[in-house]
């Protein structure tokens, strides 16, 4: 018995000892509350500054299913493989441009300069509502104040090269648009739209997540659906690109047949009016050739008639279909942080930042001053 009441009255020294210390932490937080309410309210001053510097965004989001086209059925191997998080669907997909490559073409230079004349209305800024999606972006957008600071340095920099290089002509605008070869405003709109426009899909069930963002909400919604109507009509011309070469070929294999049949149809129709009531061999064996050339004709004329109706079809059938989940719709309200929410972290980082002082960073500091005089 008294083995173990020596045993466990140190612990208990221990904790006695921890919550007094404690105790001491708060009472000297509590005593500096001045100094905690100092920070608090630089760090709320600090936060209302970001906040209203911030500009607002909103953010429209929208869901789609593409149609799949397989070539064969992975049968219990798919079933296994969706397990995994793998869609053997688009792996055995007849079709080159599978759903998990929309967002590289979403991404990629020639979608993104096709978006810059897409006209947009938004709410008047300057006097302007309506323009084009690459104006908007350069003269309508809000940026914060800290992104001119610090790009500052650099643009006087590049000023103080351009003095040495020789001067090129400037190109502003995309009248003189070339996907090859952007200029440096074009490459820095066409980032912004990237940074816009996010497309995901789900590698397990091909549904793919559309999401753009704009510092206006109708400009989101805008966007947004032009995304899908130029994703649907690339892939719907890649799909059908080949039915569509065969359906030019059997139009004009019909558009020859019908009128070479048209032909054999007047020539037999003449040869018959000029030589009725004539019972002569030879003029009877030449209508029979006439008849039999025209009927050939129109064997010729029915065949490709069927092939043209048929690649017709076929272009059809290969038209894929998206089936729209979610459409998109002009968000209400914003997607960044509120000012609310950043004013509380704000706040609370303050207090953070003031208590870690007056714990800990007051007394090293003033060893470490101590140290250096000794």
């Amino acid at each position: 018995m008294e083995e173990n009441r020596k045993y466990t009255e140190p612990q208990r020294v221990e904790e006695e000892y921890d919550e007094i210390d404690i105790m001491e932490l708060l009472r000297k937080l509590l005593k500096e509350w001045k100094m905690i309410l100092k920070w608090c309210g630089i760090a709320a001053a600090v936060g209302l500054v970001i906040g209203f510097s911030v500009p607002r965004e909103f953010t429209s989001s929208s869901k789609l299913a593409p149609e799949s086209v397989s070539k064969t059925g992975g049968g219990g191997l798919s079933s296994l493989a969706s397990l995994a998080g793998v869609n053997l669907g688009s792996m055995s997909s007849a079709d080159a441009v599978y759903p998990e490559l929309y967002p590289d073409i979403v991404s990629s230079t020639p979608f993104v300069v096709e978006l810059f004349p897409v006209q947009v209305d938004f709410k008047e800024v300057k006097g302007v509502s309506h323009c084009d999606y690459y104006t908007y972006l350069k003269e309508y957008n809000r940026a914060p104040w800290w992104g001119a600071v610090m790009s500052a340095p650099f643009k006087a920099l590049g000023w103080f090269a351009g003095l040495f290089r020789e001067k090129e002509e400037k190109v502003e605008g995309f009248a003189d648009l070339n996907p090859q070869k952007l200029t440096e405003e074009q490459e820095k709109i066409a980032n912004a739209i990237r940074q816009n426009v996010s497309l995901a899909v789900d590698k397990k069930t091909s549904i793919i997540s559309l999401s753009v963002t704009a510092q206006d909400p109708d400009v989101a919604a805008r966007i947004s659906n032009e995304v899908i109507s130029r994703l649907q009509t690339y892939v719907t011309n890649y799909r059908t690109e080949k039915a569509r070469q065969d359906l030019e070929y059997y139009q004009k294999l019909y558009d020859e047949s019908r009128e070479k049949y048209f032909e054999a149809q007047q020539r037999y129709a003449s040869y018959v009016d000029r030589n009725q009531g004539v019972v002569l061999q030879r003029v009877m064996t030449e209508q029979e050739r006439l008849q039999n050339e025209m009927q050939l004709n129109y064997q010729l004329y029915n065949t490709c008639s069927q092939q043209l109706q048929a690649a017709k079809a076929k272009v059809q059938q290969e038209t894929p279909v998206f089936t729209m989940i979610n459409p998109p719709q002009v968000p209400l309200k914003r997607s960044n942080t509120s000012k609310s929410t950043i004013l509380m972290v704000s706040i609370f980082l303050g207090a953070v930042i003031a208590a870690v002082w007056i714990l800990w960073g007051r007394d090293m500091l003033a060893n470490l001053k101590k140290e250096e005089e000794e």
